[in-house]
């Protein structure tokens, strides 16, 4: 979950971003930075905590935001960011960034527990599924959850389907105690 500081970062650059019509472009310049940080931890280290001094860590984001061509809008944000002490939130920002940008697209996100990897058959059934459902496009988040003896449950938003074996059994469980 995003803190409220980083949902209002996330929030004015998608609005520059889009004032700019650059929503693509910055997304793939916060991948490309993101990609930076995930891969070299000693330049997370320095850019995100502030052991370092500012103007050290605004001259080394300088650096890599020109090797990485990153734009004067971005290079800018993450240089607030920086003073500000907020370049921790980068990742809850990035995935923020991410949602809106998603929302704006008229893309949901799915997140899917499943009881063993689905093959593209089944991806394909279940995205198509939701879709109906939310009349949205969907992108599906699947991940192996071993608790769940089979099936899987899929969560969009507020909606839920639960097509877990466990459910289904405890459904079977009560329309045959109804029955008797």
């Amino acid at each position: 979950m995003s803190s409220k500081a980083a949902i209002r970062y996330a929030k004015a650059l998608f609005a520059l971003g889009k004032e700019e019509q650059r929503l693509a472009a910055l997304r793939r310049e916060l991948e490309s930075l993101a990609g930076l940080l995930e891969a070299h931890s000693e330049l997370r280290e320095t850019l995100l905590t502030p052991l370092y001094p500012a103007d050290q860590r605004k001259a080394v984001l300088l650096e890599v935001s020109n090797r990485a061509e990153l734009s004067p809008l971005l290079q800018n944000f993450t240089a607030y960011l920086i003073d500000r002490r907020r370049m921790i939130d980068f990742d809850d920002i990035f995935a923020e960034f991410n949602r809106l940008a998603d929302e704006d697209e008229g893309l949901l996100t799915a997140k899917v527990r499943s009881a063993s990897p689905l093959d593209a058959e089944r991806e394909e059934r279940l995205q198509r599924a939701l879709a109906d459902r939310t009349g949205r496009r969907i992108r599906l988040d699947v991940e192996l959850d071993p608790t769940l003896i089979a099936g899987a449950i899929a969560q969009v938003g507020d909606l839920v389907i639960d097509g877990s074996l466990r459910t289904q059994l405890g459904q079977l469980r009560a329309n045959l105690m109804k029955g008797s």
